[in-house]
């Protein structure tokens, strides 16, 4: 049997407040399914632009959206006439409808070049319509861009660019037409969907939401989505809600893992990390080889002979003391860094440390290179 609203509430707090420290709210690990935003897209005109615009004769079909937005404001324009005008840009709009909207609020837009413009700076939009992948508009964007990036050219061809000034966004410039239907007031259960899918933080979230509130209303479905039964009423499903993101949850450790970027040599390595006992040989070997050239030529008085160029090859190798060091099994991350350090191991050299102790079964992690 639920407990009235009010009592719930209270109950609910009194545990939130008593929650251990290290504990995280559900509200940071977890976000309830159907609670999402959705993409919308447009296609739209910037004018004002000082010159900057899409070159007519590349651009085509920005000569096409001017005549056609033209004729919709009442100006006909001569099928043959194409108006060289390089004040007007086509654009893409997109912008992201937040959860729960309402027509009449507003949001950001951000628009982009889709011709050959050089910048969109001092531009402005006209009024474009934001559609859904349904194709039914959802809002309306209009106004003044703000553009960080700027550019500027010389005479003899020469340029330089600062950021990207043929993208700029709008704040506020888009108002909400119509909002999208969501399943949270209507559906009989909640569902909870974890960041990062992992059975024991789904237990723990399901377990913790059953002893603060009883009746075993929440269980978990699989690593990733834990359901819970809430009340009917839209008021009191608020609340609920409410109160079910802000309980503490310890989330389980994360699993051990080494991630490398290949490119820049920067090494992640989880503090779950262990390795087992293993001897480790560490050392560099460098070859150097410097090519010079002889030029040999005849003599003054020589009647016969050609200038000769002969190759003076000088090879030299240099190998440094290969430095052994053992790790005992079970080091933590501390210890195994602090060895590596002794040696004086760059950052590639333990790349290929951890690889060779990920080859020779050593390595108790998942290693990652990216």
């Amino acid at each position: 049997m639920m407990l009235p609203i009010r009592s719930l509430i209270f109950a609910l707090l009194l545990a939130v407040t008593t929650a251990p420290v290290e504990a995280e709210r559900i509200k940071d690990i977890a976000g309830f399914a159907g609670v999402r935003t959705n993409q919308l897209v447009g296609y739209g005109l910037v004018v004002g632009l000082d010159g900057s615009g899409d070159q007519v004769i590349q651009s085509p079909f920005t000569v096409q959206s001017l005549k056609s937005m033209l004729a919709q404001l009442g100006v006909n324009v001569p099928a043959s006439d194409n108006p060289q005008l390089t004040n007007i840009a086509a654009v893409m709009v997109t912008a992201e409808l937040p959860p729960f909207s309402k027509p009449g609020q507003t949001i950001d837009v951000t628009v982009s070049s889709l011709g050959n413009a050089k910048s969109l700076r001092g531009g402005a939009l006209l009024m474009t319509p934001l559609k859904g992948p349904d194709g039914e508009t959802y809002a309306l964007a209009q106004g003044s861009l703000i553009v960080s990036g700027f550019g500027a050219e010389g005479t003899d061809g020469s340029s330089v660019t600062v950021n990207v000034p043929s993208a700029g966004r709008i704040p506020n410039g888009g108002i909400i037409e119509r909002g999208v239907p969501s399943p949270f007031g209507t559906a009989p259960v909640m569902v909870m969907n974890l960041n990062a899918p992992d059975f024991t933080t789904a237990q723990r979230v399901a377990t913790t939401i059953n002893e603060s509130m009883g009746d075993e209303i929440a269980r978990p479905m699989d690593a990733v989505s834990i359901e819970v039964r809430a009340p009917q009423e839209p008021a009191a499903k608020v609340a609920f809600a409410s109160i079910l993101e802000n309980l503490q949850v310890d989330p389980a450790a994360a699993a051990a893992k080494v991630v490398v970027n290949s490119r820049n040599g920067t090494i992640v390595i989880g503090s779950q990390v262990r390795v087992e006992r293993a001897a480790v040989a560490h050392g560099n070997l460098t070859v150097t080889i410097s090519e010079n050239y002889d030029v040999s030529q005849p003599g003054a008085f020589a009647r016969a002979g050609e200038t000769a160029i002969t190759p003076d090859s000088e090879v030299s190798l240099e190998e440094e003391n290969a430095r052994m060091f053992l790790l005992d099994p079970g080091i933590t991350l501390q210890e195994l860094v602090t060895a590596v350090n002794k040696v004086g191991a760059a950052p590639g050299d333990l790349i290929a440390i951890l690889e060779a102790l990920q080859q020779a079964g050593a390595l108790r992690a998942q290693l990652v290179v990216i």
